[in-house]
């Protein structure tokens, strides 16, 4: 029951980490989300901006300018809180992988290994939530500041959603967290 419960925690985490990572480097957090026809596709990132010309495929993006010069809060905190996101998520699974029964990495002591897969919890369980707390402020912001552009009757041209980057850094933290729940709760 350890053993399996242990290998499902750690193929979650693994799995959740992954979503992180992509979330971290993928360019497509902010989308256009005009209902007109549209001739491209317009997605903001943490470390770009590209455009896909619907009609012959072909993609442009701009990098930002630098990564220490002035940018939107949201991008900021974003980045550091998913970046450290995924450094504890990866601290975490080199720990749990060093502490699951099936390693033979110090087999004749059993406790110690039950006491890195607690500690591995631990770990992901903070990444979790500053991967959660990142994608989500991230979110709120988009949806802020679409919502003050429509309160004021501002029209642009064209208004942004939430993209599939901050899909999936919402459940690569979530299933980070769960995963943490079953290493720390339920392992006992």
């Amino acid at each position: 029951m350890s053993a399996a419960l242990q290998m499902t925690a750690f193929g979650l985490a693994l799995l959740s980490t992954l979503f992180l990572l992509l979330a971290t480097c993928t360019d497509c957090w902010m989308v256009n989300a005009d209902d007109s026809l549209e001739v491209s596709h317009k997605c903001r990132g943490l470390w770009r901006e590209c455009v896909t010309n619907m009609q012959d495929g072909v993609r442009t993006c701009d990098q930002y300018d630098s990564i220490l010069a002035d940018h939107p809060v949201k991008i900021v905190v974003t980045r550091t809180l998913l970046i450290t996101a995924d450094l504890l998520a990866g601290l975490a699974l080199a720990t749990l992988l060093l502490g699951l029964d099936c390693i033979k990495f110090l087999k004749e002591e059993p406790r110690v290994k039950l006491k890195m897969c607690y500690g591995a919890g631990v770990i992901l369980s903070i990444g979790s939530v500053l991967g959660l707390v990142g994608s989500v402020w991230y979110a709120v912001d988009v949806y802020m500041e679409r919502a003050m552009l429509v309160s004021h009757n501002i029209f642009l041209g064209v208004h942004y959603d939430f993209g599939w980057s901050c899909w999936l850094g919402m459940a690569g933290s979530t299933g980070c967290f769960v995963a943490s729940i079953l290493l720390t709760c339920c392992l006992y």
